[in-house]
């Protein structure tokens, strides 16, 4: 299994739903002297803003970023008020 159908069905697992974009996000950066390129995917996962959620996210990006061999993985979140 790919290392994106493990993260969404990890994240299925834990919340019970989510949405991915589905168009390719292309990057290029470079680090410490040495450029990179990317091909980057989004995933939305709508949860409550609680301490256990904002603990769940801090572990498991350094789970991604050894998964996916990455320097840094940015996650990031906001506050959605739904109506």
């Amino acid at each position: 299994m790919s290392c994106a159908c493990k993260t969404l069905l990890d994240l299925r697992k834990q919340f019970g739903a989510l949405s991915t974009d589905t168009q390719i996000i292309r990057g290029v950066w470079e680090h410490a002297g040495q450029s990179y390129r990317d091909e980057l995917s989004r995933i939305f996962v709508d949860v409550a803003d609680t301490q256990e959620n904002q603990q769940f996210f801090r572990d498991y990006k350094e789970l991604l970023k050894t998964r996916f061999q990455q320097i840094d993985i940015r996650i990031t979140t906001y506050l959605i008020e739904v109506y």
